[in-house]
């Protein structure tokens, strides 16, 4: 078992490398420190809207990620993405979760939300959105979508669960709905 947290982080990122590259991106690692994107990748010889991307990679040996909304904030470009990787060291496999920077933070906030809302939860619900935890029931129909990479982020189907729609659209405005910094927010939630 690989005990060390920067083992299981290069783990997902060299993983992601790898595939992009599969997938015809040429793929650099960043330094570590860099803020919002640890791998560029350019595609330059294909006829597609996007040539490069920036993505951010979180590593999970469990298939849950801590994602705090408000760290993960909006996209700055059309062509910020989450690479989400689950890694079942026992088995050595490896999943991955290709979601668009502003799906992963709205995604995060209304399913921490939700549960904390949620009167049936058997856990302490004391934890703010800095703490989500979020699963493959909130991003699992982003699995293996590295086609979603060819287009800019504004042209990806949202493929979070209705209910995280129906959840906002009924929300305390207080608590609840997507906070102001989100793109989504007041009456800009688009259908899904």
């Amino acid at each position: 078992m690989v005990s060390d947290t920067k083992a299981v982080k290069s783990v997902g990122e060299f993983w992601t490398c790898c595939k992009l590259a599969m997938n015809g991106w040429a793929p650099a690692l960043t330094k570590d420190g860099l803020e919002r994107t640890d791998i560029l990748a350019e595609r330059s010889h294909a006829p597609f809207d996007v040539t490069q991307i920036s993505v951010q990679v979180k590593t999970s040996r469990n298939e849950r990620w801590a994602l705090n909304p408000a760290k993960i904030g909006s996209q700055r470009s059309l062509y910020e993405w989450f690479v989400l990787v689950g890694w079942n060291e026992n088995e050595q496999t490896l999943s991955s979760y290709i979601v668009p920077r502003n799906h992963v933070s709205a995604g995060a906030w209304l399913g921490h939300m939700r549960w904390l809302t949620d009167p049936t939860a058997k856990r302490n619900r004391n934890c703010g959105p800095e703490q989500a935890r979020m699963d493959v029931s909130v991003f699992g129909d982003y699995k293996d979508r590295w086609d979603l990479l060819l287009k800019p982020t504004s042209q990806t189907p949202i493929l979070l669960p209705h209910e995280l729609h129906e959840f906002a659209l009924i929300a305390d405005a207080s608590n609840s709905k997507l906070p102001e910094w989100h793109p989504w927010s007041g009456d800009s939630l688009p259908e899904w």
